[in-house]
């Protein structure tokens, strides 16, 4: 076999073991075989670059980085859907059908996923072109995003001249679930549910973040199959699963009574599909009798779609208990008497924030109104007050963190409230992830996959942990070896040498970012000193106010602070600034840096200012005391002149600082 012929054999089996494991859920291909499959077919494509094609497997997730997307006018419009509320709404629908045409009616019923709707376009076989619904009629060019999803054919056994289907894109809801949980160890916002977070994943600049995503598809008609005729919508579906396509779940149904049985089933069971749905849809079976009915300017006639209402039951609430979550936040949750709801057994229901239990008002003990928000979480819709027992109390929650017993404070500029405790056990994914950070220790190889496993086996609880670990221990963590070991341990070594500034970053101090750390690094030089300052003396510092000198003092007066900082101390951790303390000798001048510096990066040159106690803008004004300019200086520089302010060069600002130091 010559290598174009290989390659060819190697796309076709991979293709048909993508097919089997994301379609038909029945692998035949282990994970080992695949990897080495790929692994092959990506040497020879590079060996022969003039042989690799858009729908090659490796092309998956090989896309660049977009600028934008590009429109796309769909060739057939993706209409959107009469929305009915209850049965009376569909026999009103039915009527409406039975009025425009004679003879037998039959219906398909299929779960309306809750995700983004796309067209997906082929030419000859080959997947050409992937757009968002946009208007209907107007999209957004997403196809290098939609071919990370796996369940996406790239070819077809079939090689019409032109094809095009409609599908729904989701993320499912154990996807979801682990992606949140992912985002909240590293501090970042949560995605509210499974269909904000596939739209915001598909509309992703950068195609290997969509494909850690680990989005999905269900394809549930066909816009335009040039070459080929249907008399169904059933046709259609069966064909398309021919074409290794997944195909949504659907039900035929001979009379409108039928189909409203089967709406009814499947909003009972919705908790069993793996992506979430917000109603059922209706259409009409028989494709030619589509063509009868047509559309009206907003949808078709000849479907509908069927949303469920909220189902909401009352319980009552038994009691209040408080969660920590991976990033402090204090998260009350209501113990209620166990009710069925939206085909689940429902024993909490969240109560978000104080803010919301004082706003409704919710006491142990209430009787309450409970319903599913968005299918997924239970929540307190209302309390019936005039069922509430006497003696119940308003509820509060906590002033310490119930877990580590740390002080908890409310964010200034939101509702949540949040443990402050330095070891909090609740939060020591967090807290290691943002410690090895690269703004932080900057320690190598610490990702939050290999924290989280480090912490799995029991290695460590805390910062100072990871200064006692052994290439030994490590190296018997699954997926990593003992060369991955060794290096990881070196890197760890390596972090005790950092800057005191960035061990004041990786403590995680709420207001205490990166400037700060380098300021209040430069200024007292050593942690002891930082320890020993007053709220009083701290706002003397550039850039350090009341709130964050407040923070600063409680922090250091934890017992979880001294026992975190007595640790890492006894493990050899700097903890002191490389730098003497400079004093505030430039404090009150602002410096703008613009141009290319030869012996400086902007960033040092930044830091020096700052640690002598001026400040570093990004733009001109009249409050700028020099600006900086390098080669290439631009806008800045000629602002600059326009308002005459002093400009420096980089011999200089040299000068300037060795003159203030």
């Amino acid at each position: 076999m010559d290598e174009q012929q290989e390659i060819q054999t190697l796309r076709e089996e991979l293709e048909q073991a993508n097919y089997e494991y994301y379609v038909l859920d029945n692998p035949t291909m282990s994970d080992y075989d695949f990897d080495h499959k790929l692994r092959r077919l990506e040497e020879l494509e590079a060996a022969h670059p003039e042989l690799v094609t858009p729908d090659s497997p490796t092309q998956r997730v090989g896309g660049k980085v977009a600028d934008g997307f590009q429109e796309v006018v769909h060739l057939v419009p993706l209409e959107s859907l009469q929305d009915v509320f209850d049965q009376k709404e569909l026999g009103e629908f039915d009527q409406r059908v039975r009025d425009a045409l004679d003879g037998e009616i039959e219906y398909d019923v299929e779960p309306k996923v809750d995700g983004l709707s796309v067209a997906l376009e082929y030419e000859n076989g080959v997947f050409v072109r992937g757009a968002t619904r946009g208007d209907g009629r107007v999209g957004e060019d997403v196809t290098e995003n939609l071919k990370t999803v796996r369940a996406i054919p790239m070819v077809l056994p079939d090689k019409l001249p032109r094809l095009i289907v409609r599908g729904e894109v989701y993320m499912p809801k154990q996807v979801f679930e682990s992606l949140n949980a992912q985002l909240e160890v590293q501090g970042k916002s949560l995605f509210a549910n499974p269909r904000n977070a596939a739209a915001g994943s598909l509309r992703q600049h950068d195609p290997k973040v969509v494909a850690a995503r680990r989005l999905d598809i269900q394809v549930f008609n066909i816009q335009l199959a040039e070459g080929k005729t249907f008399q169904t919508h059933t046709e259609t579906l069966e064909y398309l699963k021919t074409q290794h396509f997944k195909v949504i779940p659907h039900y035929t149904c001979p009379t409108i009574i039928q189909a409203g049985d089967q709406i009814v089933q499947m909003g009972e069971s919705r908790e069993e599909f793996p992506f979430d749905i917000d109603g059922a849809v209706i259409k009409l079976n028989s494709l030619p009798d589509r063509e009868i009915l047509g559309s009206t300017a907003k949808f078709p006639r000849w479907a509908a779609a069927f949303k469920y209402p909220p189902e909401q039951k009352t319980s009552r609430v038994m009691d209040i208990v408080v969660q920590v979550g991976r990033t402090g936040v204090l998260t009350p949750k209501a113990v209620v008497e166990p009710v069925r709801l939206a085909g689940t057994t429902v024993t909490n229901a969240t109560l978000h924030n104080q803010d919301f239990i004082a706003e409704k008002d919710i006491r142990i003990g209430d009787t309450v109104l409970i319903q599913k928000a968005g299918e997924i979480i239970p929540e307190i819709v209302s309390v019936l007050k005039e069922q509430r027992p006497e003696g119940t109390v308003p509820y509060t929650l906590p002033e310490v963190c119930p877990v580590c017993g740390a002080p908890v404070v409310r964010d200034e500029d939101g509702v949540h409230i949040r443990c402050t405790g330095a070891e909090c056990p609740a939060q020591v994914l967090r807290n290691l992830v943002h410690f090895a950070s690269r703004d932080a220790m900057d320690i190598e190889g610490l990702g939050p996959a290999v924290v989280e496993a480090l912490v799995k086996a029991g290695l460590v609880k805390g910062p100072a942990d990871l200064y006692r670990l052994e290439a030994n221990a490590v190296s018997k963590l699954e997926r990593l070896g003992e060369r991955s070991a060794q290096n990881l341990i070196a890197a760890i070594e390596k972090s005790k040498e950092n800057d005191l500034s960035r061990l004041l970053f990786a403590f995680g101090i709420r207001q205490v970012g990166q400037k700060a750390g380098k300021v209040l690094a430069a200024r007292f030089g050593s942690l002891d000193a930082l320890m020993a300052a007053t709220e009083e003396a701290l706002t003397e510092v550039p850039d350090i106010g009341g709130i964050t000198a407040k923070s600063l003092v409680q922090w250091f007066q934890s017992p979880q602070s001294r026992h975190l900082i007595d640790g890492l101390r006894a493990a050899g951790v700097n903890m002191d600034s490389h730098e003497a303390p400079a004093g505030d000798k430039l404090a009150g001048k602002t410096f703008v840096l613009t141009g290319t510096l030869e012996r400086l990066t902007r960033q040092e040159a930044g830091a020096r200012i700052e640690a002598l106690g001026g400040k570093v803008s990004g733009s001109v004004s009249k409050k700028t005391s020099y600006v900086v300019a390098g080669e290439a200086a631009g806008s800045k520089l000629k602002k600059a002149n326009e308002l005459g302010i002093p400009v420096l060069s980089e011999e200089e600002l040299e000068e300037l600082l060795a003159e203030e130091s």
